[in-house]
């Protein structure tokens, strides 16, 4: 695709989603094309306070657990008792889920559950992970929307669970990972607009610049840009 065959054309930009040798190859040939992203293993977080369903929970974790012994399942709670029925509830699920082995290396290695003190702390936190996935099950989710500062795909409420999307909500599902929801954006029409800037001066609106251009060309050694600004008004060097 990047390249090209004798038979079929190159193309200018791969997306889509993959696994690790998908994101290496993209990786290779960024620069030859554009791509839309590397992503890494899969990340759910979970904001959940004590009206959320433990059980509901621990299957939204292992939801994304399955994926890859890689993936990140976290929740976030302002309760103790949830956190310790959620850590049990997982224990249990995984026992009867067909992917058990990935899912527990996931949820050993890179899993945890972190308890806070205020709702606002989940959040402050969960901002800092930036999550690829973030469920909020809390009372009245919509309330916090201006919380969520960092996540690649926002589930709320307790019938909004993550392969929802994955499936057939609508929303992209190519989602930045691995912390770049800080900086970055899911696939959308957008990635696929390109801009070009235009410039048109006049020789009066050119020379009100050119001291200035030609300054700054000269602190920087580039006596030829200078000159290219000079030129326009008659000055030119043997």
């Amino acid at each position: 695709m990047a390249f090209g065959t004798e038979s079929i054309a190159s193309v200018d930009k791969i997306v889509g989603p993959g696994n690790i040798f998908v994101a290496t190859a993209k990786k290779q040939v960024f620069g030859q094309v554009d791509i839309d992203m590397v992503a890494g293993p899969s990340e759910i977080g979970i904001i959940a306070d004590s009206s959320a369903d433990y059980k509901q929970i621990a299957a939204d974790l292992l939801s994304q657990a399955e994926h890859d012994k890689r993936a990140r399942p976290i929740l976030i709670t302002n309760s103790l008792e949830l956190a310790k029925a959620v850590d049990v509830e997982v224990n249990r699920q995984l026992k009867v889920l067909p992917r058990e082995v990935i899912a527990t290396a996931s949820v050993n290695d890179k899993g945890f559950i972190a308890v806070v003190k205020e709702i606002d702390d989940m959040f402050t936190l969960m901002n800092a992970i930036a999550p690829e996935h973030l469920e909020v099950q809390v009372k009245n989710p919509t309330q916090y929307l201006n919380q969520i500062k960092n996540a690649g795909s926002v589930f709320l409420g307790k019938y909004a669970s993550e392969p929802l999307g994955d499936y057939v909500a609508g929303p992209n599902h190519i989602l930045p990972t691995g912390g770049t929801a800080r900086f970055s954006s899911p696939l959308g029409v957008y990635d696929f607009v390109k801009r070009t800037s235009f410039i048109q001066y006049t020789k009066s609106a050119l020379e009100k610049e050119a001291k200035a251009i030609t300054t700054l060309a000269r602190v920087e050694g580039l006596e030829g840009h200078a000159r290219a600004i000079e030129s326009r008004f008659g000055k030119f060097y043997d």
